[in-house]
């Protein structure tokens, strides 16, 4: 009887990693997916891709440089978050966002009234 629950308790952890998995999955694709569109690496590989007539070494290139960078995002973000509490993140997060916010505001106003 024990055996029945020990392994109907394992199918529902691989049912929950399964799903954990899946929304991860989808959820990182799609994000960086949509971020990606229409960005300085697209226009640059689309100008890489016309000006080489070799449309396979630079997706092969770019993907490679992808894959690269994202390891270097996943890497850090492990290490921070090892360092940093989720709330303290967040914060140094919402703060750096602000402060750009207004670094372009700032820029902008200033082109704008040339000041």
């Amino acid at each position: 009887m024990s055996t029945n629950i020990s392994d109907a308790s394992n199918l529902n952890e691989s049912k929950k990693s399964s799903k954990n998995f899946f929304a991860t999955f989808i959820t990182t694709f799609s994000a960086v997916f949509i971020a990606e569109l229409g960005d300085k690496t697209q226009v640059a590989t689309f100008l890489l891709s016309a000006d080489t007539g070799k449309p396979i070494y630079v997706f092969i290139a770019a993907a490679l440089a992808l894959i690269l960078s994202s390891l270097i995002g996943v890497l850090l973000g492990t290490y921070i978050a090892s360092k940093i509490s989720q709330s303290n993140f967040n914060k140094i997060a919402g703060s750096l966002m602000v402060l750009i916010s207004i670094f372009i505001i700032f820029n902008l106003l200033r082109n704008y009234y040339s000041i």
